[in-house]
């Protein structure tokens, strides 16, 4: 699991390389989060090596790692999916075979594009809250008992509420999978207009030396916007403080 396209083309094809390993009956698995298409194009150099090549990006967060209840999206031939799925189960509690090389990226790319623009909901949610003069951790509690009920709503709306954006480096991350969801979808010919503002919400955020916060943090560009906070009015312009003990 590398940061980027670019590292895993290293991994594989660099000096030392593990492609110099691979063959017929072995597989190399991915479990990183790229570009689609960057994931079709070093999968078939694989492939004409005779080994199969696994896409295997997971959602879950440092949670997921550490309990083995990860989210993990698999694409693979089936030859390729049957050899990966026993080590696969080890560390995810959800493995699902999404389609061909590529099909599991591109289901990772789905998830940011939900999670970003449910992240963005909540922020608007909690921020007309806060201005209209009402607790907008008391709405949110209300929020988890109804149809709006999600679990960015309980997580990262609980972090917005304590101003804890330190659990880590998920602004910058985020962003990345949202310029891979735009990437695709302007070769596609297919309008993404949520997916653009919250990409462009996340950049605001990095402006403002967020990039290292986690990604409820887009709450910031949007109190910057609207000049309010959902925490009072002082931290609309102060940074994230680190979260309490306990």
């Amino acid at each position: 699991m590398v940061p980027d396209a670019p590292d895993v083309e290293r991994v594989l094809f660099g000096m030392d390389g593990v492609a110099a390993g691979l063959a017929p009956g072995k597989a190399f698995v991915d479990m990183s989060s790229i570009s689609p298409l960057a994931t079709k194009e070093l999968a078939a150099r694989v492939n004409a090596l005779g080994a199969e090549y696994v896409d295997a990006p997971v959602s879950g967060a440092e949670g997921g790692a550490r309990d083995a209840t990860l989210t993990i999206m698999v694409g693979a031939a089936d030859a390729g999916f049957a050899r990966a799925r026993p080590l696969l189960a080890l560390l995810g509690k959800n493995v699902t075979h999404v389609g061909r090389n590529g099909a599991g990226q591109t289901a990772k790319v789905a998830n940011q594009i939900v999670v970003a623009l449910t992240i963005e909901a909540v922020a608007e949610a909690l921020l007309f809250s806060a201005r209209a003069g009402v607790d907008p951790a008391r709405v949110r509690q209300a929020l988890l008992g109804g149809f709006a009920s999600s679990r960015v709503l309980e997580v990262h709306g609980l972090r917005m509420v304590e101003r804890n954006f330190q659990p880590g480096a998920r602004v910058e991350l985020h962003q990345k999978d949202l310029e891979n969801a735009l990437q695709g979808a302007k070769q596609m010919g297919l309008a993404l207009p949520g997916t653009a503002m919250a990409q462009q919400l996340f950049n605001a955020v990095k402006a403002m030396g967020g990039a290292g916060w986690d990604h409820s943090a887009m709450v910031k560009a949007l109190e910057a916007l609207g000049g309010g906070s959902v925490a009072g009015e002082a931290e609309a312009v102060s940074g994230p403080r680190a979260p309490s003990a306990g």
